[in-house]
């Protein structure tokens, strides 16, 4: 015979599953969405070479971007206009000896707050290949040259000491340039930067006293502290599992950050915990995501449509939930 406690437990758990069957889904506490007001608000040219590769953006919320394929700096405004800045010579032999990829592609870009605009581009020439510096009202000028081997990638400013980082992705290397130019300096060549097979160290930026850089090929997410005298640290990796990782941003939230994972088709949340979530996927329009950065509470993300081939884009969204008030 059951005891009375056992009797009293028995009715309890049989109330609690009747009331759950006949409550609405509604009453389940929905958690929020870290993003909402998913759009794409600009779609691109892929028969021009209008693959978007990275951004940097203005006070008023413009983006300055690169279009990897056909070699440009172009600024797309809040109201939806693009604009080309400026066209990077063709090198002479049409850019078939860039490393991995034989096109000569425009790669990395930051502003600088003179409003001069730096952007990294790859072509496997000696004459070419390096980090390009497009004043206002003036034209673009190389102002630090890199090997013809190498394939610059992700750029990242630290506004404090002037120093612009270069991550390569064939080298395996980061580069550091004054702001004003010069001869580059192989700032980090951890074999943590290393690729292995393809492109390695990749998306690049400065937060809090380091340098972070994503390798595309391991999935990894790197934080390099940043020494006296401009050394580098030893790396640490902070996320792996991440596949095909590009760029990164910090969402305002200590160590959250956004990231574009490009063949996956993902932008991520990782924690500070190195743990991830997806927010953004092929539904939301993602076609080989390869840039993200953030205004406030808005987001951007570039997708260039490398192998999708169907709608290279700027896709805006907003970040909200519980945390960001």
């Amino acid at each position: 015979m059951l005891k009375r406690s056992s009797l009293v437990a028995t009715a309890a758990a049989t109330a609690a599953a009747a009331v759950a069957a006949v409550l609405p889904a509604e009453a389940t506490p929905a958690v929020p969405k870290p993003l909402s007001h998913v759009r794409i608000a600009n779609h691109f040219d892929l028969a021009a070479g209008q693959m978007p590769e990275n951004l940097t953006l203005l006070p008023d919320g413009t983006a300055d971007v690169t279009f990897a394929g056909s070699r440009q700096i172009a600024r797309i405004t809040p109201g939806g206009t693009t604009r080309i800045l400026a066209t990077l010579p063709a090198p002479a032999d049409g850019g078939v000896n860039t490393p991995v990829l034989g096109f000569p592609l425009t790669t990395g870009i930051v502003r600088a707050a003179d409003a001069s605009t730096y952007a990294l581009y790859a072509t496997g020439t000696a004459d070419l290949t390096g980090l390009w510096r497009l004043a206002p009202g003036k034209t673009p000028k190389r102002i630090a040259a890199l090997p013809p081997n190498s394939l610059p990638n992700g750029l990242a400013l630290d506004p404090h000491s002037k120093q612009l980082y270069i991550t390569d992705s064939v080298l395996g290397t980061v580069w550091t340039v004054p702001l004003s130019g010069g001869r580059p300096t192989a700032w980090s060549t951890a074999p943590e930067l290393a690729s292995s097979g393809f492109l390695g160290a990749n998306g690049a930026k400065v937060h809090e006293g380091a340098l972070w850089v994503t390798n595309l090929d391991k999935g990894t997410l790197l934080r390099i502290p940043i020494r006296d005298r401009n050394r580098a640290g030893a790396p640490q990796v902070k996320a792996t599992g991440l596949t095909g990782i590009d760029d990164l941003a910090f969402t305002g939230r200590g160590n959250e950050i956004l990231a574009t994972l490009n063949a996956p088709n993902k932008v991520v949340l990782i924690q500070p915990d190195g743990t991830h979530t997806t927010v953004l996927d092929t539904d939301d329009g993602l076609q080989n995501p390869t840039s993200v950065a953030l205004r406030g509470k808005k987001v951007y993300v570039l997708n260039a449509a490398y192998t999708t081939a169907e709608d290279p884009n700027l896709l805006l969204a907003r970040l909200h939930g519980r945390h960001y008030h």
